[in-house]
């Protein structure tokens, strides 16, 4: 009995440590709950080195806003688009999301975010007058607003300066004609392959840009067919076709040039259509020897600068539908939003700003390889806002390659691509017929009922 009473008195001297300490874990625990309680998680999908950018931003947000938590994942640009069309389907959207400009229709569409009209009338930070017209423009669908522009971006002209000196060009032309002109004179002094411009085979950019620039549609009655036979986009295709069967363009594509930016530096190619993104690159990849020895440039048009437009391109922030906290999500998009915001951002990411008064306070305006961004920032137009860009952009290279490379005729490059993309548009032309009828019919009740 000593000895069983003995080893219980034992046990149970153990055994208040082990409570006190299991008392003190379930307070500890009670204390964490009440504050995860009294804190609010907004969660941000963002892709590539902007998730790592906006991370820091998002400290800042927190410290001004306490009991709010911003949980920023990332998303590889690889897998992005899929993984937000898959959370939308799994109902598990996150609150905000960077969309690029072109992937706006379609998240429309499908009805996965939030028109956005309704908080900038309420804001004292986003204002359209702060942004590029044409950039803010690519987010208003049917006259709706449902992205609010984060960064920036353009393609242009980068281009060997010193190679365009050597060939008698001071400066960049500001037409078709002129620039013509200035690629022959390149090539006449150009070596074995050797050429004026690089323009990947594999890129829509550029002939899209060069069929804008005519003044095509692209697309015609609102969205419902391809426009790529008419005048206008057939003037232009004639244009970018004729640069490889005069000898100034390659016939490559990306996959063909291992190394660009060792290529420019070996006079390869003296200009290359490309975006904002070079500029760091340009500075990092280029030899100290190449350094002050290329330039940026606008992008010539058909008829001279005023014509020389480019893409309205970038990323925008949008607010699912399905969010619960989004007057929060929007509190998060005006504090990036904010001038000194989008400067930080700029400098953490190289990303440029969107809002003009950002180019003012950094010196962008001026900046001599970024002024032509500037430039062509004014400049700009968005391509057709349908949800099946993406899938008519990969028809428009097929069918440019077979001009390129497989001397396929101009014309009858076009007529495929208009045949191949109509295939792709038939289901938005039967929804839109469908809803004309929907809407015809309940008129004809309204009046009826009259």
């Amino acid at each position: 009995m000593a000895r069983r009473r003995g080893a219980d008195v034992a046990v149970t001297h153990m055994r208040r440590p082990l409570l006190a300490a299991l008392a003190g874990a379930l307070l500890l625990a009670g204390c964490h709950a009440a504050q995860g309680a009294d804190r609010t998680t907004i969660h941000f999908w963002a892709m590539g080195a902007e998730a790592d950018a906006v991370r820091t931003l998002a400290r800042e947000f927190e410290q001004e806003h306490p009991g709010i938590t911003v949980d920023v994942q990332q998303l590889p640009w690889t897998a992005a688009h899929e993984k937000l069309i898959t959370a939308y389907v799994g109902n598990a959207t996150p609150d905000i999301a960077q969309l690029g400009n072109t992937w706006v229709p379609e998240f429309v569409a499908i009805g996965a975010i939030e028109p956005l009209g309704p908080f900038v009338a309420r804001s004292t930070v986003v204002d359209s007058a702060a942004y590029f017209p044409g950039i803010w423009e690519t987010n208003e669908i049917h006259g709706v607003l449902y992205a609010i522009p984060w960064y920036v971006d353009t393609r242009l002209l980068f281009y060997r300066k010193d190679i365009l000196a050597r060939a008698g060009v001071d400066s960049m032309p500001g037409s078709w004609d002129g620039w013509l002109r200035a690629m022959q004179a390149i090539q006449r002094r150009a070596g074995p392959r050797q050429y004026a411009i690089f323009l990947p085979t594999n890129e829509w950019n550029q002939p899209v840009i060069f069929g804008m620039q005519e003044g095509s549609p692209l697309l015609r009655d609102d969205g419902r067919y391809g426009a790529f036979s008419d005048s206008a986009f057939r003037r232009a295709f004639e244009f970018y076709v004729g640069l490889y069967r005069s000898g100034f363009a390659p016939v490559a594509g990306n996959n063909d040039i291992a190394n660009p930016y060792q290529e420019f530096t070996r006079g390869t190619f003296a200009m290359w259509i490309t975006g904002p993104w070079n500029l760091g690159e340009f500075k990092r990849r280029l030899p100290a020897t190449m350094q002050g020895k290329w330039g940026t440039a606008p992008l010539p048009g058909p008829t001279g600068d005023s014509s020389g437009v480019s893409l309205a391109g970038g990323s925008s922030f949008v607010i699912f539908r399905k969010s619960s906290h989004q007057a929060l999500a929007w509190s998060f998009i005006e504090f990036l939003s904010q001038s000194e915001q989008q400067l930080k951002f700029f400098r953490l990411s190289g990303d440029l700003p969107a809002r003009v008064e950002s180019w003012h306070q950094s010196g962008l305006e001026t900046d001599e390889y970024a002024r032509a961004f500037w430039l062509q920032l004014h400049r700009v137009r968005a391509t057709p806002k349908v949800p099946e860009w993406e899938d008519i952009t990969s028809k428009i290279i097929d069918q440019s390659e077979a001009a390129i490379r497989g001397g396929v005729p101009e014309a009858r490059a076009l007529a495929v691509m208009d045949r191949d993309v109509n295939v792709i548009l038939d289901k938005r032309r039967w929804l839109m017929a469908r809803d004309s009828a929907r809407a015809a019919d309940s008129a004809h009740a309204v009046t009826a009922d009259r």
